[in-house]
């Protein structure tokens, strides 16, 4: 295990709370499951200790532990465990959340992918009324900072020009830079909804629930749908699939979409936000690890010229 002061902390953590009192155990060495700025978690048996960013506002995000503990959220947000010191707890000056362990997608296996799941999940979520006040849904700041990202690895570069053009394409709110208009403003997100954010609790058998917090809050419930709405459109996610949880989705109520028909007047902005994140995320990290894109990243960079080469007529009708 790497032994970082974070991770020694959060598997000590992990550990006691895994275990009532100070009996011995032979249990195996915590296991670091992601060691990342935005979150490091360690996991010991049946519990997960999560170190959110460092920047991450604790009011906030003890806002976003509270929404996923109400009894409201039950069976579609992975509840937290509570916190030695109160929610959230602190390790090397980062906040800290337990939670249960719940077992994830397989990404061996994508033939059992849970698009359905994931969209009927979605759908309860954007459904439920808040239970109390909560901020605003993170999903268009963590595009922001990915083209940040991208601009800061790669100055200057001609390969960041179709990126940054579609990126300018889009409307404001959905570059973080004022809140959504509208009446769309107000439902209950995920924030960045992939299939990494699903798992099993109880592990191996129980139900599908929504993890990873972060970036939960009130917001345009268009978001949640516009990554795989941007993989369909960039050729990453078959058809059928992609039909298959739209209809989920709708038959189960989601308001992020018209009832029937065309979808994309609702999901346009979102999923060219999502591809533009993604493509530059894509730049970002091949120049960090000296290599150039691969087959996926680059049809995404593909995707953000297709993007940027829209006449002004086809550009999103209320971009500002």
């Amino acid at each position: 295990m790497t032994t970082t002061p974070v991770v020694r902390a959060l598997g000590e953590l992990a550990h006691g709370s895994a275990h009532a009192g100070p009996k011995a155990c032979a249990c195996p060495e915590p296991e670091v499951l992601a060691d990342r700025p935005d979150g490091t978690v360690v996991r010991s048996g049946r519990v997960v200790a999560k170190a959110h960013a460092a920047d991450s506002e604790v009011p906030a995000l003890a806002a976003r532990l509270s929404l996923a503990a109400s009894p409201r959220l039950a069976g579609i947000l992975l509840p937290p465990l509570p916190a030695p010191a109160g929610p959230p707890g602190t390790a090397e000056g980062r906040a800290v959340s337990l939670w249960p362990y719940g077992a994830p997608v397989d990404p061996t296996d994508p033939g059992a992918a849970p698009w359905e799941d994931a969209a009927a999940l979605l759908a309860r979520l954007h459904r439920t009324p808040p239970p109390h006040p909560l901020p605003p849904m993170r999903g268009p700041v963590k595009a922001a900072r990915a083209v940040a990202r991208m601009c800061a690895a790669r100055p200057g570069d001609p390969a960041t020009g179709p990126v940054l053009a579609a990126w300018r394409g889009l409307p404001g709110w959905a570059r973080a830079e004022h809140p959504v208009p509208g009446p769309r403003d107000g439902f209950l997100c995920h924030g960045d909804l992939h299939l990494g954010q699903l798992v099993r609790h109880p592990a191996e058998h129980g139900p599908w629930l929504l993890i990873d917090i972060d970036d939960t809050g009130l917001g345009d419930p268009a978001w949640d749908l516009a990554r795989p709405a941007a993989w369909y459109a960039a050729g990453l996610l078959p058809p059928a699939i992609w039909l298959r949880f739209l209809d989920t989705y709708r038959a189960a109520g989601g308001p992020a979409v018209r009832p029937e028909g065309d979808p994309w007047p609702e999901l346009d902005v979102a999923a060219r936000a999502l591809t533009v994140q993604t493509a530059a995320l894509a730049l970002a990290k091949s120049t960090a690890e000296d290599r150039s894109p691969d087959e996926v990243e680059q049809l995404m960079i593909d995707a953000c010229v297709r993007i940027a080469s829209l006449p002004p007529e086809l550009a999103p009708e209320h971009a500002s």
